[in-house]
Order: C-alpha cells, then structure tokens, then sequence
C-alpha cells in the first residue's frame, strides 16, 4: 500500500513554517535541504523536517495539506509541539541517522 506524506518545515524553532504533501518524504525533504526546491523554502531556509504524518489515500492526504495550510499560526505550533516539543529536525530520525523521539 502507497504512503503519502504531510509535512512540516520549519527555519528553525518558531520560525517560518512551510506545509506540503508528498510520497517520498526522504526524498522531499532532502531537496529542500540541498536548496533543489526553488521558491519559498530555499528563500526563506526552511529545510527542518519538525512533523509529519502518514495517509494510505493522496486524496485525503491533499485535503489535510489545505487544511493545515489554512490553519492560524498558533494551531500549527501546537501540532508541531504535541508530536515535537524541542523541535528537533525529524529528517535526522527517518534516515536513521538519529534514534526515534520518546
């Protein structure tokens, strides 16, 4: 079964956030990290991976990308400090370079 990913970019604690979808999320995330995604991200330096989750349906995976994106500020913080609360960069645990948050 497919995996779709929604994922949260931040330039660094409490910074300018940036959302979006994708199936490839090592892959997403490192172009943003390597400045290969033009526009927004590269701009603003925002490449730390601070949360994501997983939907088996793009459709449904859109639709909660749209949602986030249309949300207050505030209600974006507060997910990424329920799953994140230090903001750690979580590209570090998907590769396998750092262990899983507790």
């Amino acid at each position: 079964m497919k995996e779709y990913y929604v994922y949260m970019l931040a330039s660094k604690q409490n910074g300018t956030l940036y959302t979006g979808v994708t199936s490839d999320l090592i892959r997403r995330v490192w172009l943003h990290k390597s400045g290969k995604v033009r526009g927004f991200t590269s701009k603003y330096k925002v490449d730390r991976l601070v949360y994501y989750e997983i939907h088996t349906d793009i459709r449904e995976a859109i639709k909660r990308e749209k949602n986030i994106q249309a949300w207050k500020r505030d209600w974006k913080l507060r997910l990424i400090e329920e799953k994140n609360p230090h903001w750690e960069d979580l590209y570090l645990v998907i590769t396998g370079c750092q262990p899983t948050l507790a």
